[in-house]
């Protein structure tokens, strides 16, 4: 009977043991999934001296054109920051979160020069966001028109980022403007993602007849993109900050047509039925402020990759997507977490990436020659 009793005290010890060892290695994995630096990239400062760079869009091989949050559209050509902007837009209130933000080309671009810009201002003490259209004459802006405007917005959660998809239908990001309980009404446009026609029409394909809206329940999304050669959309979204729900509960999220992502009924990894969970949840929070999938082979280890500028995390979140299922993620890392708060990320023409620092936002720590625009290429 003893030998029987210390035989299964023997097995019990081993079992034990094993799970333990198990659980450490897992641990480990995902440490090192998290925080692997890609030592096979070269990142260097590409331009300096901007002040909270917003969003970054090619118009060419040699020409970038540069939003900055206080208000000014810069030009980048040929490696060089113009001194004097493309154009300052001093109706643009940036008291804090808030600004001049979303900036797109049109998909006919090449031929028709036109470019969407969003931007906050202040109306009868009320801050509202509108996106403009206009037409890039290389040296100045001309034919500005309203194609949509009267969106919700604060000093906080104000959105805005805009992105064509591959159906030709511009998409606009909206914050819920503090009054996060109307990220669930369909008759207001806090805290949803919008899709319009280029003239502002409304689609008829929308999934709610008559209205803008595409998705709704989302608290502040600023980052949107299209799984390569797919309709397959994925985006970003800050989670709650302590005063609406407990911190953290950043999300990745897969976009579908009409459906409710849940705030602010649900957060973090929590769910409900007829309420869509997050792909990807990041507690503690690293503040995802953009989204974009590199298209690429240039950096072979980052192709189809979705990738996202993190300001409070201080780096670039690099999801790797299942090939078979691009509405699934296999892993994610971070990269580049040296260069303080990172807001857009863009791929150039040459299939480089290009990511913009947010350091003078008053939320970071200013390095020398803040705010930057970085290179990434392969060693």
């Amino acid at each position: 009977m003893n030998n029987l009793m210390n035989l299964i005290i023997i097995l019990l010890i081993l079992n034990l043991s094993a799970c333990g060892e198990n659980e450490t290695q897992n641990i480990k994995h995902e440490k090192s999934t998290k925080n692997s630096k890609g030592s096979g990239l070269s990142i260097e400062p590409f331009v300096q001296g901007l002040e909270v760079p917003w969003s970054i869009v090619f118009t060419s091989a040699d020409r970038i054109l540069v939003i900055e949050r206080p208000g000014r559209l810069r030009i980048i050509e040929n490696g060089k920051l113009t001194v004097e902007p493309l154009k300052n837009f001093p109706e643009v209130s940036s008291g804090s979160e808030e600004g001049l933000m979303g900036l797109a080309l049109d998909p006919d671009y090449t031929t028709n020069k036109l470019i969407y810009i969003s931007y906050a201002y202040e109306k009868g003490g009320d801050l509202f966001v509108k996106v403009i259209r206009c037409k890039d004459n290389g040296s100045n802006l001309a034919e500005e028109t309203v194609i949509f405007d009267g969106i919700p917005a604060a000093q906080y959660h104000a959105g805005c980022r805009l992105r064509f998809g591959p159906d030709g239908k511009l998409y606009i990001t909206t914050g819920d403007a503090g009054e996060r309980k109307y990220a669930q009404d369909l008759d207001k446009l806090h805290g949803k993602i919008l899709r319009i026609n280029p003239d502002g029409s409304i689609p008829a394909d929308n999934p709610f007849p008559g209205s803008p809206v595409w998705s709704y329940g989302h608290r502040n999304p600023q980052g949107i993109d299209w799984y390569p050669g797919t309709s397959i959309m994925w985006s970003t979204e800050h989670g709650p900050s302590g005063f609406d729900g407990p911190g953290g509960g950043d999300e990745v999220n897969v976009i579908v047509k009409g459906k409710n992502y849940g705030w602010p009924e649900v957060s973090h990894t929590d769910s409900k039925g007829g309420m869509v969970s997050p792909l990807l949840v990041f507690t503690p929070a690293e503040a995802p402020a953009s989204g974009m999938f590199y298209k690429s082979g240039k950096i072979a280890e980052f192709k189809n990759c979705f990738l996202f500028g993190c300001l409070r995390g201080n780096g670039i979140m690099v999801v790797k997507v299942d090939e078979n299922d691009p509405t699934k993620q296999v892993s994610f890392r971070k990269i580049a977490d040296t260069y303080g708060r990172i807001r857009d990320i863009a791929e150039g023409p040459d299939g480089n990436i290009y990511f913009s620092s947010s350091n003078r936002d008053g939320r970071g720590k200013v390095q020398s020659g803040d705010d930057k625009i970085y290179r990434i290429t392969a060693k």
